[in-house]
């Protein structure tokens, strides 16, 4: 509907250029021989722009960076963004009537991170090819996808893995907790940790799911406890709730010398690392910038900018030696 009253405006006031995303909201000029500035036409076209972001969730630290760069982008560039998100990483069928939602309100451009990629693929193929459709953290990798904005899990997690191994040393002993079942990234990541490992001379003992949360996590680090007694030395974890569910574990069970490994670069996780708890390290992506870019390749490809297809965002192993100064960093992203 916008792209059709931009039309017609465009012929009533015989300009030979319509300004992406302008139309029913833009206040109308008369009609002059004069193009319109760049300037005002772009602030025109922005201003009219809504642009929807799925989340995997807005139940979590670490997706709460992610809004807030998305928040910030939307007030620099002058455009609407609405984040929304399910309760839970788990709730895929809720994430799928969100993204369904949001594109049957008329967005003009959706950024979504996949609780299951084909899910959401499905979700998402409507919008192919009438609006961008973006990946943001996590991608959900369709046919026609604009832009992947995002870290390689598997890069990531294999950078964790090998500090952990470096400080246990060659021969240790490690597990693996792992996230939801089938999910895409919890894969990738267990992949990276592994890959470390091997390449470090670790033995994996064992791999098995937290579930996401940290009360799973801490059912799972018991069983692994029980299962080798004495014997790990390294616990490989998806996320950081992941991570403090191990820790508590360990906690429980007497356990007092354990290297553990987060992973979002989670603020609570980071207290813990500076505390000196066995939460020794977290890899931390940027979220607050993952989503600050995403918004804004959104509105370069409803401009009809070019748009790379993978923006990458790296990532640093947070520990006891930088861990303030990150802290400091993600106050000052917050404001």
């Amino acid at each position: 509907m916008k792209k059709f009253f931009a039309l017609l405006l465009a012929l009533v006031m015989s300009l030979s250029l319509v300004a992406c995303g302008g139309g029913d909201t833009a206040q109308e000029e008369p009609a002059t021989d004069e193009p319109a500035t760049e300037e005002g036409g772009d602030a025109a076209a922005a201003s009219d722009v809504e642009i929807a972001v799925v989340l995997k969730t807005l139940a979590s630290e670490y997706w709460g960076y992610v809004k807030a760069g998305c928040d910030a982008a939307a007030a620099d560039l002058g455009v609407t963004v609405n984040v929304v998100g399910p309760g839970a990483e788990s709730e895929i069928e809720q994430q799928v009537s969100m993204i369904e939602q949001q594109i049957g309100a008329g967005c003009d451009a959706i950024i979504v991170a996949p609780n299951d990629a084909g899910a959401a693929s499905g979700a998402l193929a409507s919008a192919i090819g009438s609006i961008p459709v973006l990946s943001v953290d996590t991608n959900v990798g369709i046919e026609g996808q604009t832009c992947f904005v995002g870290t390689s899990n598997v890069d990531a997690a294999k950078e964790g893995g090998l500090w952990a191994a470096e400080q246990a040393g060659e021969g240790a002993n490690a597990v693996i907790i792992y996230g939801q079942e089938g999910d895409n990234t919890s894969n990738m990541r267990r992949e990276g940790y592994e890959a470390a490992c091997e390449e470090a001379g670790i033995t994996v003992l064992d791999a098995l799911s937290g579930q996401n949360t940290t009360d799973g996590a801490t059912k799972t680090m018991e069983d692994l406890l029980n299962a080798y007694p004495d014997q790990i030395d390294i616990v490989l974890c998806h996320n950081d709730d992941t991570a403090i569910g191990a820790m508590n574990a360990c906690k429980s069970a007497g356990v007092e010398d354990m290297i553990i490994v987060g992973f979002d670069g989670n603020a609570s996780a980071v207290d813990l690392i500076l505390a000196g708890e066995m939460v020794k390290a977290t890899v931390a992506q940027q979220p607050y910038e993952m989503g600050y870019q995403a918004v804004e390749a959104a509105l370069k490809a409803i401009k009809g900018e070019t748009v790379e297809e993978v923006i990458n965002a790296p990532v640093t192993v947070v520990t006891a030696e930088n861990g303030q100064e990150y802290l400091d960093s993600l106050a000052a992203m917050q404001g």
